[in-house]
């Protein structure tokens, strides 16, 4: 079928035009999107998610080049997922280091302590540590570098890293304590 065709039975609202069009362009989509995603099922999606933006934008949309607008379609969804998968896995590192800091500072504080207060203790607390023990500690936890990084960045051992950040923890722990920051 050829693509004026296609654009017909989409104008039409005529459910087969998606079949059409999947039958005539799935190899060409799927390739667009192998190009740019690594994960087969990510493909898949991204070339279902064509399909219904297709369905959905025509009509008032009337291409004139149909092989064309299905490919942009592809290329902007597979882009889009792109960027999500990689925002996952950033906030993936953040997460770790969440869990890491989540026993000496709560996630929550008590209706009566303030973020704000809660960073102002923390940073009184950081000042009062050695240099090079609040560095490895914000770049962990502020900035979310992996060990690995940190230790790079330093020219440190990652163990040695991996003991800062715990003893750091650890004092941090008890400060908030003595300030009345009990949060177990």
């Amino acid at each position: 079928m050829d693509d004026t065709s296609i654009i017909v039975l989409f104008q039409k609202r005529d459910e087969s035009a998606v079949s059409e069009i999947r039958q005539k362009y799935i190899r060409l989509c799927e390739y667009i999107a192998g190009n740019v995603l690594s994960q087969r099922e990510d493909v898949e999606e991204c070339v279902n998610s064509a399909c219904y933006e297709v369905w959905n934008s025509i009509p008032p949309a009337c291409p004139n080049d149909l092989k064309s607008y299905i490919c942009c379609i592809v290329r902007n969804i597979a882009i889009n997922r792109l960027e999500y998968n990689s925002a996952a896995k950033r906030d993936s590192r953040y997460t770790v280091s969440l869990e890491e800091i989540s026993d000496c500072v709560p996630a929550t504080p008590d209706e009566n302590v303030t973020l704000s207060d809660l960073a102002d203790a923390i940073s009184r607390f950081l000042h009062t540590q050695k240099e090079i023990h609040r560095k490895v500690f914000v770049r962990r936890y502020t900035y979310g570098d992996s060990v690995a990084d940190i230790a790079k960045h330093f020219s440190l051992n990652e163990k040695t890293v991996a003991t800062y950040l715990f003893r750091t923890r650890k004092k941090l722990k008890e400060f908030l304590k003595k300030e009345g920051y009990n949060y177990e």
